[in-house]
């Protein structure tokens, strides 16, 4: 724990700066104490001659509709700056900690909000902020502060963000692609875009849409509450219309629900649900039959056993776990705000506008792997640095995570031809 000297130095430095005494360039060019990074140890450091980067974390860990992925996401990102400490830390000057402030969002955007209030002075940016609408309600500050922060979500709002270090494709072409590859596996005519309300659901709805379109389908949204008990209604839109294809964006009890209750009621088209709508957990639930006949999930990355040096080092890291691809996640995303940290170190300016500085520079991540390189693109226009490419699995209940893969990475011809100049669920 800090001692209250350095406490009391912390908040003195806070004033000067607010002051306009001490700026964040000179705070890191001389090295000194800038907020969330100090010259004293982390708590449980490996060096304990090396300073301290402090990383929030906000996710889903109890009551919301992704606990179940998002408590293995914060794990992975601890075991995977852990590895870090391990092997020398940032620039061989600091080790970074993601274990002091982890709080809970139960995916409410006020709860988010008020847990960030609470941190946002003493960390230097997020491992971690889960939600599309949980992250939104902070994006101001974010941005206001020159926060970085890595997010647990993919909507393509964060291709117009500095601030954010997202990782893979956003969920708009990640259902583009879906339609695509629908249209060559099972050649729908008509396709329906099942929901949940905000950046999350209609973001995919909308990349729905714009595929749909671009094939020549019929296309319908439905949008649906969270809450398993509560799709009633997306079922019934499901049964009546008989789409041949649905793309489902919800939580993985609401789709489990609605797949198995669909298919109860004599629906026989197919289902893809984005990333997020998967959870091995399902395999055991009542609507595990229907989800091995009807159900394919599209993925941003490659599920937990591939064969990568990222996968193993991960699967090592986490060895004794029972497999979940919320690690997978977890751990990929930490990648480029590894990155951004090596290179602010590098530079000598250690601070808030040094790391989104580096960011800036980035055009590649080394995620050992798990995703192509050119995935870590920071530094382009949001319409050049998007990437595009996303995989397709099928439910395996042999397979460590419930899935194996169908198609591996690749880039339909409607997200390859779209000219991304906002964010998509505007345009549902």
């Amino acid at each position: 724990m800090k001692s209250r000297y350095v406490v009391v130095t912390a908040a003195v430095v806070t004033l000067l700066s607010a002051c306009g005494v001490i700026r964040g360039d000179d705070e890191g060019s001389k090295g000194a104490q800038t907020t969330g990074v100090t010259s004293e140890p982390c708590p449980s450091a490996v060096d304990r001659n090396k300073g301290c980067i402090y990383l929030g974390s906000i996710s889903d860990l109890t009551a919301g509709p992704f606990a179940a992925l998002a408590v293995p996401i914060t794990e992975a990102q601890k075991a995977f700056w852990a590895r870090v400490n391990k092997a020398g830390g940032i620039g061989g000057k600091y080790e970074v900690d993601v274990t002091k402030f982890v709080r809970d969002n139960k995916y409410n955007p006020e709860v988010h909000r008020q847990v960030y209030n609470e941190m946002k002075d003493q960390v230097l940016g997020l491992a971690q902020t889960l939600g599309s609408p949980t992250t939104a309600a902070i994006i101001g500050d974010l941005k206001a502060a020159s926060i970085v922060a890595a997010p647990a979500s993919w909507t393509s709002a964060w291709e117009f963000e500095d601030v954010i270090v997202e990782t893979g494709s956003n969920y708009c072409v990640e259902a583009m692609n879906s339609v695509d590859y629908a249209m060559e596996a099972y050649k729908p005519k008509s396709v329906m875009a099942v929901h949940l309300a905000g950046d999350y659901g209609a973001d995919a709805a909308a990349g729905a849409k714009i595929a749909a379109e671009k094939n020549g389908l019929t296309f319908t949204a439905v949008e649906t509450p969270s809450g398993a008990t509560e799709q009633g209604r997306a079922i019934t839109e499901i049964t009546k219309n008989k789409p041949d294809l649905v793309i489902l964006t919800t939580g993985p009890a609401d789709a489990a629900t609605i797949v198995g209750q669909a298919a109860a009621a004599g629906y026989k088209g197919r289902f893809i649900g984005t990333g997020p709508t998967w959870n091995p957990a399902l395999l055991k639930s009542p609507a595990a039959p229907a989800l091995k006949a009807l159900y394919e999930q599209s993925a941003p990355g490659k599920s937990w056993d591939a064969d990568t040096p990222g996968h193993q080092a991960m699967r090592e890291a986490l060895s004794g776990v029972t497999p979940n691809d919320g690690y997978t996640s977890g751990w990929a995303w930490a990648y480029p705000l590894k990155a951004a940290l090596d290179k602010m170190v590098a530079g000598g300016d250690i601070s808030r506008k040094g790391l989104l500085a580096a960011v800036k520079t980035l055009k590649t991540v080394d995620y050992e792997g798990m995703l192509p390189p050119e995935a870590g693109n920071y530094a382009d226009d949001p319409n050049t640095a998007t990437f595009r490419q996303t995989l397709i699995n099928k439910v395996d209940d042999k397979a460590p995570t419930g899935v194996t893969m169908v198609k591996d990475f690749f880039v339909g011809p409607t997200a390859q031809g779209y000219t991304l100049d906002g964010p998509c669920f505007a345009k549902l």
